[in-house]
């Protein structure tokens, strides 16, 4: 599963410590049967086209999808550019190491629908249907996404750091930071590769070889270069399974969070299961995609239908 971030894994891990989020009232599975019909025709044929441009478009995407719902709710707001007088949430330090695959496919898919279906569907319903397709067209489960969310008016990139969470927190900080949506950080694999403690350089929970491995695409230095991205799973890059949980039995994980998953006794047998069972992984995966992707939604006048997912209407 080496396209799955830390992140969504931690989150198909703990889905039974978050709290439940019902379903809007207002998104329906049937949203735009009579408005745009063909909507999940168009994504599909967009996300299929472009994953075979670009395997790691599903890791993008699902990335993107992830820190958007995480900040302001599921709205898109995370696509919205840069002006003059706006730092947006893409140019905070956490978000530009998100693949820039993950946005074309979403930026293509609106352009299609565009044509098809001018000023109808939102920028955020793209991404929860893009989302779920390309996981499933890499391997993944699939699952129905309600629709009818509207396209955030706020995006600032200064919002971002008071939802993420801290390097190298422990299980129970990150069980409190999900349930109040809190998103992994950036490089928190890096104290476990380079003077870990006084005893030891690396990790030893760690698999040393990894580790060293590791150092080739992190170079210590001064100052991180936060657009540098490296795979959390280093068996199956771009299969959606469950080999993230397979590795961290053989110290594999790159975070600290994620060998903390196996080490922490709450946890333990959950990792343990979904590494023996990949049914039960694509189970509770699902699960916590359907409540993250209802975290926030804005209907009616709280938001809008963007003409271009990348800047608000005029």
């Amino acid at each position: 599963m080496a396209f799955i971030t830390s992140l969504i894994s931690l989150l198909a891990a703990l889905s039974f410590f978050l709290v439940f989020i019902p379903c809007n009232a207002r998104l329906k599975h049937d949203f735009y049967k009579k408005t745009c019909p063909n909507v999940e025709k168009i994504i599909y044929n967009v996300a299929s086209q472009k994953l075979l441009e670009a395997p790691v478009t599903a890791a993008g995407a699902l990335r993107i999808f992830f820190h958007d719902c995480f900040v302001e709710g599921c709205d898109a707001s995370v696509l919205i550019a840069s002006s003059e007088t706006n730092k947006a949430e893409r140019d905070s330090e956490i978000n530009l190491s998100l693949p820039g695959d993950g946005y074309d496919v979403l930026f293509r898919a609106k352009r299609a629908l565009e044509l098809q279906c001018p000023g109808i569907v939102s920028c955020a319903d793209i991404m929860a249907i893009a989302t779920r397709d390309l996981v499933h067209l890499a391997g993944g489960p699939r699952w129905e996404v309600a629709k009818g969310r509207r396209d955030g008016l706020i995006s600032k990139a200064s919002r971002v750091e008071g939802n993420i969470p801290h390097v190298n927190q422990t299980i129970s900080q990150t069980i409190s930071l999900f349930k109040s949506k809190g998103l992994s950080t950036l490089d928190m694999f890096m104290p476990r590769i380079y003077s870990y403690n006084k005893t030891h350089d690396i990790d030893p929970t760690m698999n040393q070889d990894f580790a060293r491995s590791l150092r080739g695409s992190c170079p210590k230095s001064k100052k991180l270069d936060p657009t540098v991205v490296a795979l959390n799973d280093v068996s199956t890059p771009f299969v959606f399974d469950n080999f993230y949980y397979k590795n961290l039995k053989k110290g594999l994980g790159l975070l600290a969070t994620d060998q903390m998953l196996l080490l922490d006794s709450r946890t333990r047998a959950y990792v343990k299961r979904m590494a023996d069972a990949k049914t039960a992984f694509f189970k509770h995966f699902v699960v916590a995609m359907i409540k993250l992707s209802n975290i926030g939604v804005k209907t009616g006048k709280d938001g809008e239908i963007r003409r271009d997912c990348g800047s608000f209407n005029g």
